[in-house]
Protein backbone atom coordinates (compact mmCIF):
# COMPACT_ATOMS: atom_id res chain seq x y z
CA UNK A 1 0.00 0.00 0.00
CA UNK A 2 0.89 3.21 -0.69
CA UNK A 3 2.03 5.96 2.08
CA UNK A 4 1.11 9.40 1.32
CA UNK A 5 3.56 11.59 4.21
CA UNK A 6 1.39 14.90 4.83
CA UNK A 7 1.97 17.27 7.31
CA UNK A 8 -1.49 19.33 9.79
CA UNK A 9 -1.29 22.51 11.10
CA UNK A 10 -3.14 23.24 14.45
CA UNK A 11 -3.51 26.74 14.49
CA UNK A 12 -4.05 27.96 17.79
CA UNK A 13 -5.76 31.07 19.18
CA UNK A 14 -6.39 31.02 22.84
CA UNK A 15 -8.53 28.51 23.36
CA UNK A 16 -9.58 28.05 20.14
CA UNK A 17 -8.19 25.65 17.06
CA UNK A 18 -8.99 26.32 13.41
CA UNK A 19 -10.63 23.80 10.88
CA UNK A 20 -11.48 23.87 7.71
CA UNK A 21 -13.81 21.51 5.58
CA UNK A 22 -12.02 19.68 2.75
CA UNK A 23 -13.20 21.19 -0.61
CA UNK A 24 -11.96 18.50 -3.09
CA UNK A 25 -11.16 14.98 -3.64
CA UNK A 26 -12.38 11.76 -2.47
CA UNK A 27 -12.66 13.14 1.10
CA UNK A 28 -14.72 16.28 0.25
CA UNK A 29 -16.96 17.52 2.96
CA UNK A 30 -14.73 16.04 5.32
CA UNK A 31 -13.38 18.63 8.36
CA UNK A 32 -9.84 18.46 8.64
CA UNK A 33 -6.91 20.19 10.39
CA UNK A 34 -4.71 22.39 7.09
CA UNK A 35 -2.28 21.51 5.50
CA UNK A 36 -0.82 19.17 2.66
CA UNK A 37 2.22 17.03 1.27
CA UNK A 38 5.64 17.36 2.11
CA UNK A 39 7.64 17.68 -1.18
CA UNK A 40 11.06 16.16 -1.64
CA UNK A 41 13.87 18.38 0.51
CA UNK A 42 11.57 19.64 2.60
CA UNK A 43 11.08 19.26 6.42
CA UNK A 44 7.61 18.76 7.81
CA UNK A 45 8.05 22.39 8.90
CA UNK A 46 8.98 23.99 5.72
CA UNK A 47 6.03 21.93 4.00
CA UNK A 48 3.83 23.50 6.56
CA UNK A 49 4.79 26.80 6.14
CA UNK A 50 4.69 26.54 2.61
CA UNK A 51 1.38 25.23 2.85
CA UNK A 52 -0.42 27.45 4.95
CA UNK A 53 0.66 30.16 2.87
CA UNK A 54 -0.34 28.41 -0.41
CA UNK A 55 -3.51 27.03 1.03
CA UNK A 56 -5.27 29.94 3.56
CA UNK A 57 -2.92 32.68 2.12
CA UNK A 58 -1.11 32.97 6.00
CA UNK A 59 2.36 32.69 7.23
CA UNK A 60 2.28 30.35 10.78
CA UNK A 61 4.62 29.91 13.04
CA UNK A 62 4.94 26.16 13.77
CA UNK A 63 5.20 24.91 17.18
CA UNK A 64 5.62 22.02 19.23
CA UNK A 65 4.84 18.16 17.29
CA UNK A 66 1.21 17.18 18.72
CA UNK A 67 1.70 13.69 17.37
CA UNK A 68 2.68 11.81 13.95
CA UNK A 69 -1.04 10.04 13.26
CA UNK A 70 -0.73 6.59 11.32
CA UNK A 71 -3.78 6.01 9.35
CA UNK A 72 -5.24 3.16 6.54
CA UNK A 73 -7.34 4.34 4.38
CA UNK A 74 -8.67 2.14 1.71
CA UNK A 75 -6.13 2.98 -1.27
CA UNK A 76 -3.11 4.36 0.81
CA UNK A 77 -1.52 4.73 4.36
CA UNK A 78 -1.54 7.98 5.61
CA UNK A 79 1.34 9.32 7.83
CA UNK A 80 0.73 12.85 9.56
CA UNK A 81 2.81 14.76 11.32
CA UNK A 82 0.76 17.45 13.19
CA UNK A 83 2.18 20.63 14.86
CA UNK A 84 0.93 23.31 17.22
CA UNK A 85 1.20 26.44 14.92
CA UNK A 86 0.04 30.38 15.73
CA UNK A 87 -0.45 33.50 12.94
CA UNK A 88 2.13 35.58 12.38
CA UNK A 89 0.99 37.25 9.55
CA UNK A 90 -2.98 36.95 7.27
CA UNK A 91 -6.64 36.71 7.75
CA UNK A 92 -6.71 32.52 6.73
CA UNK A 93 -8.66 33.00 3.39
CA UNK A 94 -10.05 29.75 2.06
CA UNK A 95 -8.25 29.14 -1.17
CA UNK A 96 -8.84 25.43 -1.69
CA UNK A 97 -12.04 24.61 1.28
CA UNK A 98 -14.98 24.89 1.37
CA UNK A 99 -15.52 26.36 5.04
CA UNK A 100 -13.71 26.91 8.04
CA UNK A 101 -14.60 27.47 11.98
CA UNK A 102 -13.12 28.08 15.03
CA UNK A 103 -13.76 25.56 17.80
CA UNK A 104 -13.22 25.09 21.11
CA UNK A 105 -13.07 22.41 23.51
CA UNK A 106 -17.32 22.49 23.96
CA UNK A 107 -17.32 22.30 20.02
CA UNK A 108 -14.66 20.53 18.43
CA UNK A 109 -17.26 17.62 18.51
CA UNK A 110 -19.44 19.31 16.14
CA UNK A 111 -18.49 18.76 12.65
CA UNK A 112 -17.32 15.74 11.17
CA UNK A 113 -13.67 15.05 11.25
CA UNK A 114 -11.96 13.10 8.40
CA UNK A 115 -10.85 9.58 10.09
CA UNK A 116 -7.25 10.14 10.30
CA UNK A 117 -7.75 13.69 11.89
CA UNK A 118 -10.40 11.89 14.59
CA UNK A 119 -7.65 10.70 16.60
CA UNK A 120 -5.49 13.78 16.88
CA UNK A 121 -9.13 15.56 17.94
CA UNK A 122 -9.12 13.70 21.21
CA UNK A 123 -5.35 14.80 22.40
CA UNK A 124 -6.27 18.89 21.20
CA UNK A 125 -9.04 18.46 23.62
CA UNK A 126 -6.73 17.58 26.59
CA UNK A 127 -4.80 20.55 25.66
CA UNK A 128 -7.85 23.09 25.36
CA UNK A 129 -8.52 24.69 28.21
Amino acid sequence: MKTIRVVAAVIRKGDKIFATQRGYGDLKGGWEFPGGKIEDGETPQEALKREIEEELDTEILVGELIDTIEYDYPNFHLSMDCFWCEIVEGKLVLKEHEAARWLDRKTIDDVEWLPADVTLVGKIKEALV
